[in-house]
């Protein structure tokens, strides 16, 4: 267990028995694990198996819901918080597709094909879990509830693979035929890919990028779906078509709500897009203040609490070490740092504060946040038309809707290194172009428009770090659920959970039975490895099973206490955390610059500092030695693989 962690695959394949007790487990934050509140819980029993609504954001961060902080408006959730219950300490992988893997299968990424979002370009290509679709070791959330007499709707991204399945090309499920269809969905409306090039379904006559129930579509093309619609409007109202489509047949229906916004591009119809005019003037550090003020007033983090300071400002960008991108470099990551003779890294970003920025580049940094608030705003609206529709048809008192974001708040740079960081700001503060930021341009491809680093800060409010890395900023987002005949709010819960949980939830809720047979053994003769270990049998298929926790007695108020009674580990990027088993500690590695410059492993008392602010390490390395060997247990059991060189989403 103290040993140096190998790099090579087949030192990594133990297997999945060690999942269910290793990389699904317990993370604290400080105070309670139910916040003494005058409430009224939710009813102590179902009634009957709910309808069940999933509602995701696509890169929304951690504060920009009224509920949890933000200043943007967000009635229709605010009221979802008023009557339901907010989950303040939950956690999702580093970015979009391994979070929607996670939430299908129940389980770990690594296991089911997104080791890394997509195919890695790099050494860990080809390997088993590597995939970049969802693979045919994956249990399915929709389909375990259509076993269980449920419907089952999706509308939105995907992200899981893009083949559809043909009679002609007829495969193993998980080699094509990756579409939502084939994973249980009774009817979809999907994009394939992770992002949109246009909000507004411009696409071509040979696009294959969306799909309704297994066949490509082209939105933009006369008689096609979606054509003429905004995205967020027209996933709303398909989602609607679908539920209508069973009414009053008696079955319940699992609906996923897959919202791309407000993912870029940064785009939104009127009159969303010109409410926040002048309203983010004041700048990020101003704007993350009045957060972190509501946030205490909520009750979202304590009056004590400490938010994390911010990264430092860089004006200019940190060199790459001198063998970087050459043979012989030897990249600092996980397993290996100086003291090994690894010593590469990267170069560093130019991150401004509000002050040091020129007149142009504030003029368009607080027009993208104007933008974005417009797409959160407009995102609140589509789910306050979505929940009204259900009251309109009787469906809403049995419903259960959950509502999330896929990770933290997208932080892409809006320049590269290589460039002058201002050009792009000061060319879209020019008056004519300017005034075209947000609109439709009626082309298959919108400017890519984004809202930077320092907003996504905000976003992330009071949490480190954003989209793709493991700081609370990255993988820590909002979650609201209303209980079917809730009324009013319950109390926080702060103990950790994690999406994989919903997953289980779900299926706790809707009665489906989970598959138990062990799968036989299959012994690779080169290694010795039982290769089914940790599988059951589902469909002919050796697949590994559900490991989330339920959270539905914490939920029905039955229940109290955290759901995690193990240590809680991931990886991607080759970036990597850890958490013990009391939620008391934090082992967190991010490779330089963005981490520590000897790429030291830092470690956080979330007791005391889930804003992540004192690094512990040098204090208490006995514990940081145990939860790195832990990590090091978590790789093995789900087959993961640390690579030789870091590069982390952007």
């Amino acid at each position: 267990m103290q040993q140096k962690m190998p790099l090579r695959r087949h030192r990594f394949r133990k297997t999945a028995l060690g999942l269910v007790a290793l990389s699904l487990a317990l993370q604290g934050c400080g105070g309670s694990d139910d916040d003494t509140v005058a409430t009224t819980p939710p009813p102590a029993t179902l009634a009957k198996r709910p309808n069940i609504l999933f509602i995701m954001a696509d890169d929304l961060g951690y504060s920009d819901v009224g509920a949890f902080g933000g200043e943007i408006s967000t009635p229709h959730l605010d009221a979802l918080a008023a009557s339901g219950r907010l989950l303040t300490n939950h956690h999702t992988g580093t970015v979009c597709a391994i979070t929607r893997s996670m939430l299908i299968s129940g389980t770990d990424h690594h296991l089911v094909g997104e080791g890394t979002m997509g195919a890695p370009n790099d050494e860990r290509r080809g390997l088993p879990g590597y995939e970049g679709y969802l693979n045919d070791r994956s249990l399915s959330v929709a389909q375990l509830l259509k076993d269980a007499g449920y419907h089952t709707y999706m509308a939105g991204k995907w992200h899981l693979g893009s083949n559809i399945a043909t009679p002609a090309t007829p495969v193993p499920l998980g080699t094509a035929g990756h579409t939502p269809d084939q994973w249980g969905f009774e009817k979809s409306f999907a994009l394939m890919g992770g992002a949109a090039s246009n909000h507004y379904f411009h696409e071509t006559a040979t696009s294959k990028n969306y799909t309704e129930n297994g066949a490509y579509i082209q939105p933009g093309q006369p008689g096609q779906p979606g054509t003429g619609s905004y995205s967020t409007d027209f996933y709303t109202q398909r989602l609607i078509s679908y539920i209508d489509a069973n009414k009053g047949d008696g079955k319940p229906f699992f609906a996923y709500a897959a919202y791309t916004s407000p993912h870029w591009p940064l785009q939104v119809p009127e009159p969303w897009l010109s409410k926040y005019k002048g309203r983010y003037d004041a700048g990020y550090e101003a704007i993350r203040a009045a957060r972190i003020a509501k946030q205490k007033q909520l009750g979202i983090i304590p009056q004590d609490f400490t938010p994390y300071a911010t990264d430092p400002e860089t004006l200019t960008s940190s060199p790459a070490s001198a063998n970087n991108g050459t043979a012989s470099a030897k990249y600092i990551n996980a397993v290996n740092g100086p003291a090994d003779g690894y010593v590469d890294h990267g170069a560093g970003r130019v991150s401004k504060k509000w002050d040091s920025l020129t007149a142009l580049e504030k003029k368009a940094q607080a027009r993208y946040m104007e933008i974005y608030a417009g797409m959160v705003e407009n995102l609140d609206h589509n789910i306050g038309v979505l929940i009204q529709h259900l009251k309109d048809i009787g469906e809403y008192e049995n419903t259960l809707i959950v509502f999330q974001s896929d990770n933290g708040a997208e932080g892409w740079p809006i320049a590269s290194a290589s460039t002058d960081p201002k050009a792009t700001d000061e060319a879209n503060a020019a008056d004519a172009v300017y005034a075209t930021l947000g609109t439709d341009n009626g082309l298959t491809s919108a400017k890519r428009l984004q809202y930077g680093i320092r907003w996504a800060e905000v976003s992330a409010t009071p949490f480190r770090q954003t989209k793709g890395h493991f700081g609370e900023g990255g993988v820590g987002t909002p979650l609201i659920v209303r209980m079917p005949h809730q009324a009013k709010a319950a109390g926080n819960f702060t103990s950790f959970t994690h999406i994989v949980d919903l997953t289980a939830t779900f299926l706790d809720a809707g009665q489906a039975k989970l598959p138990t047979e062990a799968a036989p053994p299959s012994i690779n003769a080169i290694t010795g490895v039982d290769q089914n270990k940790g599988k059951v049998v589902y469909d002919s298929r050796y697949v590994y099973p559900v490991t989330g926790q339920s959270l539905l007695q914490v939920l029905l108020g039955n229940s109290s206490a955290s759901v995690r009674k193990a240590p809680f580990a991931d990886e991607s990027y080759g970036r990597a955390y850890v958490t013990s088993t009391d939620g008391k500690w934090k082992a967190l590695w991010t490779e330089p610059p963005h981490g520590p410059a000897d790429g030291h492993w830092q470690l956080y008392d979330l007791t005391k500092d889930r804003g992540e602010n004192n690094d512990l390490s040098a204090t208490n390395p006995d514990v940081l030695k145990g939860l790195v060997t832990d990590w090091k247990t978590y790789m093995t059991s789900v087959g993961g693989v640390e690579p030789l060189r870091p590069v982390g989403y952007y």
